[in-house]
Order: C-alpha cells, then structure tokens, then sequence
C-alpha cells in the first residue's frame, strides 16, 4: 500500500494551495480518507476527513469554510483545497487512508504559510 501526497510548497498569507493524495495497493474506494497535519514541537492534528462514497465530510473548526476535502475514487486519490491560507497553517501534512482493521499513512507533504 502506498499513499503519496503532493502539492506542498511555501505560500503568503491569503493565498491557496491543492494538496493530492495518490494511493494504490488498496481498495480506496472502501477507505475512510482524512487529512492530518503536525506542526513543529505540536502533536498530529485531525484536519479533515470525506467518507468511502464522499457522502460525509468533517473538518476541524479551525479550517471550516477555508479548506475543501474532496476525492475522486476512479483515480483513487483524495484532495485538499487550502484556501485563505495562514501561518498557523503551516504543517507537515499526511493523508490516511482508514477502516477499522487498517490503517495507513502517507510520508507527509510540507506547507508553509509566510510572507
């Protein structure tokens, strides 16, 4: 199983990146995807997450109205729209893919929000 983010990079504040999530080796179609994010010296945070079918999406408070999750499960990959970016959004940030009995995880992608 892989999962593989992209679309990291250093962005100004007020500005927009589309991370993506490529998996394979897994039936992506059947997975929970959700997006994390770890900022230096803080623990793994919770950003987002879209059901197998996309019929459910959550997001932490912290991102509602700015970030979009969204996948496309005939190119078994899972997006991120950060939009209005902000420094505290700056992150390493990884894409899992979840059930139940599995549980799997990117290598992380980096986004810094600067001027």
């Amino acid at each position: 199983v892989q999962l593989v983010e992209s679309g990291g990079g250093l962005v100004q504040p007020g500005g927009s990146l589309r991370l993506s999530c490529a998996a394979s080796g897994l039936t992506f179609s059947s997975y929970v995807m959700r997006w994390y994010r770890q900022a230096p010296g803080k623990e793994r945070e919770w950003v987002a997450e879209i059901t197998s079918t996309g019929g459910n999406i959550y997001y932490t408070d912290s991102v509602k109205g700015r970030f979009t999750i969204s996948r496309d499960n005939a190119k078994n990959t899972v997006y991120l729209q950060m939009n209005s970016l902000k420094p505290e959004d700056t992150a390493v940030y990884y894409c899992n893919a979840y059930l139940p009995w599995n549980d799997y995880w990117g290598q992380g992608t980096q986004v810094t929000v600067s001027s």
